[in-house]
């Protein structure tokens, strides 16, 4: 049976439309300039730079040393496979609860799409200063916590290609320096954990564990936020124990899925 042609909502909101577009011709077409894209969608031009300044702002988009719009790493989430990441979400949201009522701190749950970091899960805690969700938010991955772990999960060569030179001829202050990295890396491998003081934002300290799939490898990283201000390095082991538990209910739970 055919399936009914499409009709727009009753109450069509343009701006959103647009901002789809814009967001499609990016991932679809390639790069894309300012002007590209207010012809395409028949707005001013200013118009244009503020939708694809929002689009950036949401990691749907980047800009690039030539003013050229490509799309982001929001839509570059499609190199994992999308069932993977429901599955995770769904059940990950559950323990992440538990997490924050036992801890009182924001609760994440990150993944790893080539050398980006994108938060799919994140629950507030209760507090009035607390670090806000990141659910969505995307961040180069060697500046945080879980990002630190499935990097430390990947071998000398697996890691050489995610910082191959050539990925970042256009953005060369955005690759890490691979020694120092490496050396971080292993002493995570050790410890089991990593703790990220105020890398990826001001104020903002975490501690994370990761998630292993039933063969061993790392699928994701759990962590907590708090503000730096109220970290205590006295609590890191505690930190450490609940989340280490509360991987391996998760790991279980993922484990009875199949």
């Amino acid at each position: 049976m055919d399936k009914p042609l499409k009709t727009p909502p009753p109450y069509p909101i343009a701006s959103v439309d647009h901002a789809l577009r814009a967001a499609t011709i990016l991932q679809m077409e390639g790069g894309a300039t300012v002007s590209q894209i207010a012809e395409r969608l028949g707005v001013a031009r200013s118009t244009a730079h503020r939708i694809l300044a929002m689009l950036v702002y949401r990691d749907f988009a980047v800009q690039d040393e030539d003013r050229l719009y490509r799309a982001g790493p929001v839509l570059e989430l499609a190199a994992h496979p999308q069932s993977l990441v429901s599955r995770l979400r769904a059940a990950a949201l559950p323990h992440l609860h538990r997490v924050v009522d036992l801890l009182d701190e924001t609760a994440n749950l990150t993944v790893r799409t080539g050398d980006t970091a994108r938060f799919i899960a994140s629950v507030e805690c209760r507090q009035a200063l607390r670090v806000g969700s990141r659910e969505g938010m995307v961040f180069p991955v060697h500046r945080t916590t879980a990002g630190l772990l499935l990097l430390a999960d990947l071998s000398d060569e697996e890691l050489d290609e995610v910082y191959a030179p050539e990925r970042y001829r256009d953005r060369p202050a955005d690759r890490p320096d691979l020694a120092r990295l490496r050396t971080e890396l292993k002493r995570l491998r050790r410890n089991g954990f990593a703790v990220n003081r105020e890398r990826s934002e001001r104020g903002l300290i975490a501690v994370g564990v990761p998630v292993r799939d039933r063969d061993g490898t790392a699928l994701a990283g759990l962590s907590v936020s708090m503000p730096s201000v109220r970290y205590d390095p006295h609590r890191l082991q505690s930190l450490v124990a609940a989340l280490d538990a509360t991987a391996h209910a998760l790991e279980k739970d993922l484990a009875e899925q199949h």
